[in-house]
Formats: C-alpha cells, sequence, structure tokens
C-alpha cells in the first residue's frame, strides 16, 4: 500500500498514433479546476512519420510520465494500459481515458464531488465509468451530445465476451446522483488511486474482453461500479483519421485468438477449465465471480442473461429464489450473432432469398430465417461494403458455423457460404 498524495488525480492513457492526442491533454488541463494536482502517464505508441502526436513540449513538465513507444513494438491496448499502470505511485485518484476525449468545465472537482457523495451512502469504494456522451471533432463543441449515457447488455458474442451498447440514462435532469451500474468501460474510469494495482489490466488481452473480465474483477476487489449522472466527459467513437493498431500488426489475429481463449478460461466459459482467477489478472477475495453474475444478471458457463437484465433495470438484480438451481433456470440463453458478407461475395443482381441457417457441430439446423428481397436490397445499400445479417434466437447451445445460401432468379442457387463461429 503506497502512501497517498494529497487529492492528485493518476491520469492513465494509451494512445496509437492518434491525433486527438494532443487535444486531449490541452483540453483536460484547461477544464480542470486544479491542474496543478494532475498526474498524466501515457504510453505514446508513435510513428515517425506522423508528427502530430509530438509531445515535447512536456518533456519537462513534472507532471507527466511518457513512455515513447515505437508503434512497431505495440501488442494491442490493453498490454498499453497495462503498462502506464505501473507508473502510478499513490496518487488519491485514478483516471482511465482513451486519447480522443473532450472535458466539461471543472471535470476534476465534479469527479471527485461524485465518488465522496457515494462513499458518504456507504460505498467504500465507487467507480465511476461508462460509455461517455460523444463528440465530433469536426464540429466541436457543437456536436457534443449533453445527455449522459448508460451501458445496456447487448450481447455474447461467439468468441465469448459481452458486448455493450450506450443509451441514455432515463429521467437524467431529474438525478441528484450516479446510477448504478452492471458494466465497465475502458475509455472512462474515475476512481481510487488503488484500482491502478489492485485490478490490473491483463496484458494477454489484446481488445474485446477487456471490459467484461474488468467489470467482474473490479466487484469482486469490492469497487460498486456506478454511472455518473451528468456529463463530465466526452468520447469520440469514429475512429475517423486513426490508424488502429491492428491496421499496422500482422500477427494481431493471433493476438485476438489467444485473447479470447484468455478470456473463457478466466470466466470458465464452453466447458474450459478456469485458469486466470487467482493470479494477478484474476478476481479479488471481497467478492466471488458469482456474487458479480447474481449482481449483474449474467451466467457465463452458459452465456445467458436474465429478463430483469435485458429489461435495462438498475443492479443490483433481485436474489428471490430458494436454490442455486432455481436461479440458474432464471437466465435465458439468447444467441445474437451478425454474419457479414461482402458485396463482391453476392454479385448478383436478383437474388429473390437467401438461406441464412445456423448449424451444431454434427450439422443439425437448430436456427433458420431466409432473409428476403427487402432485407436484401436493405443491406446491399450498407456504406462500408458488405451486408450485415443479423440474426437472434434462443438456444441452450452456441453454433458452431452459420450457412448463408443465395438464390437468384435467374441463375437459381449460388455459392453456398459457411462461417465458424
Amino acid at each position: 500500500m503506497k502512501s497517498k498524495k494529497n487529492l492528485k488525480i493518476f491520469i492513465q492513457i494509451a494512445s496509437y498514433r492518434d491525433p486527438q492526442l494532443v487535444h486531449t491533454i490541452k483540453d483536460m488541463i484547461a477544464n480542470a479546476k486544479r491542474p496543478e494536482k494532475l498526474v498524466i502517464g501515457i504510453a505514446r505508441q508513435f510513428s515517425e512519420t506522423d508528427g502530430f502526436d509530438d509531445l515535447s513540449e512536456y518533456e519537462n513538465d513534472k507532471r507527466f510520465r511518457i513512455l515513447n513507444i515505437p508503434h512497431q513494438e505495440s501488442q494491442g491496448v490493453c498490454w498499453a494500459r497495462h503498462l502506464v499502470q505501473q507508473l502510478y505511485d499513490g496518487e488519491q485518484y485514478t483516471l482511465q481515458i482513451d486519447s480522443h476525449m473532450r472535458f466539461a468545465p471543472n471535470w476534476d472537482e465534479e469527479m471527485i464531488n461524485m465518488i465522496k457523495q457515494l462513499q458518504k451512502k456507504g460505498h467504500k469504494k465507487p467507480l465511476l465509468t461508462g460509455y461517455v456522451s460523444s463528440f465530433n471533432p469536426e464540429n466541436d463543441p457543437a456536436g457534443r451530445t449533453m445527455e449522459p449515457w448508460q451501458m445496456a447488455f447487448d450481447r455474447f458474442i461467439p468468441e465469448g465476451a459481452v458486448f455493450f451498447l450506450p443509451e441514455t440514462i432515463p429521467n437524467w435532469r431529474e438525478l441528484t446522483e450516479p446510477v448504478p451500474s452492471r458494466f465497465y468501460s475502458a475509455h472512462y474510469c474515475f476512481t481510487l488511486g488503488d484500482f491502478s494495482y489492485e485490478v490490473q489490466h491483463n496484458p494477454q488481452y489484446y481488445f474485446h474482453g477487456e471490459e467484461i473480465s474488468i467489470a467482474a474483477r473490479a466487484y469482486t476487489w469490492g469497487y460498486d461500479l456506478f454511472h455518473p449522472h451528468k456529463v463530465l466527459i466526452w468520447h469520440e467513437y469514429t475512429r475517423k483519421g486513426r490508424t488502429k493498431q491492428w491496421d499496422d500488426d500482422k500477427e494481431w489475429g493471433k493476438r485476438n485468438e489467444h485473447s479470447h481463449l484468455t478470456n473463457r478460461k478466466l470466466f470458465g466459459m464452453d466447458g474450459l477449465t478456469q485458469e486466470g482467477h487467482d493470479g494477478p489478472f484474476g478476481f479479488g477475495s471481497v467478492r466471488t465471480l458469482r456474487d458479480y453474475e447474481k449482481y449483474s444478471g449474467l451466467l457465463f458457463e452458459k452465456r445467458a442473461t436474465q429478463q430483469y437484465t435485458l429489461d435495462k433495470k438498475y443492479p443490483p438484480n433481485p436474489y428471490d429464489f430458494k436454490t442455486e438451481e432455481e436461479w440458474k433456470e432464471s437466465f435465458a440463453s439468447i444467441f445474437k450473432h451478425c454474419i457479414d458478407i461482402g458485396f463482391s461475395q453476392v454479385p448478383e443482381k436478383d437474388y429473390d432469398f437467401w438461406v441464412v441457417a445456423f448449424h451444431n457441430e454434427i450439422d443439425e439446423t437448430i436456427f433458420r430465417k431466409d432473409a428476403d428481397k427487402n432485407e436484401i436490397a436493405n443491406m446491399m445499400r450498407d456504406p462500408d461494403g458488405y451486408c450485415k445479417l443479423w440474426r437472434e434466437f434462443p438456444t441452450a447451445h452456441k453454433p458452431a458455423y452459420w450457412v448463408v445460401w443465395p438464390h437468384s432468379e435467374s441463375k437459381g442457387w449460388c455459392e453456398r457460404l459457411t462461417g465458424n463461429l
């Protein structure tokens, strides 16, 4: 346990070739009530050819702790966030953000006051987090969303991670304090400084799986998760004009697969033996993983969700079951997936329908819902250049693969497309 440095905030930023990095830093400092109390740790993954993320003006600023990392050495965002956490030196609070953010006036004072407010209500270790409201760098500040957002459950993806969606907090204008959250966002977390070494980012994670693992681990370490009830910070979601780490890294696919496997092992999913749950990147001793599942309404072993969670009601989920088996029976396993089909794979102009089906390991069809002419036409207008086939259905077991089999009025059955899950 390090001695606390009075009311300082340790800022954690992992940046990858980001033209918004300098703008983020300047806006953060300009809008802080006490800019002298900020300590800013940055993993700057840079390219010599860029120039837009040069931080030389801060080299002699004692508030800054900067890791300059050639982008070729990067191993992904979780790896970079782990490096930044090692720069923590006992500051009272910590704020983890992305490198493309904007800040409200006096954001630091407001966040500290929220933490103190929650502590007075009995929450020993409050944590503010969320998919915060968006801004547009090309239309700022006019393009800022002014309603505070919360995180809602979206789905378990086939690889095992949980996806979330941002939504406006209901009745936010009448609220006087943060609202409870089930989930954690890596692009915004404000909490006690101890979080920097208690809940370390696992550098073996690549991207997906990071947020659900941190949510569960933070909860088991005794942190209570909340969404701020007012907008104090904005995030740029489009990634427009930014090179992503996976654009440069030829090994990103292997890193991603290993990351998903690490996450499934942490939660003991798909029959895997639980690994890593009691190590440095595992669960705490204040609460258990089962406690988090009961709180959040997620059941990892079945990739299942309670209706209370799907209804977006605030946690904790009610527990009025006589046995654990009765509790497990309250979960529904909903498989929700998007099949991506490139326009080049479906070149005909007169499709009348596509077979869309999901199969198990022994080639049995477990779900089928075909795409008609209207759905096909809508998908063909997608600006990203590929068709996005969304399907959602209840199932006790994850499908093994999908099938899309287009039928053309002039050519009959076309190439049968498949993909493993």
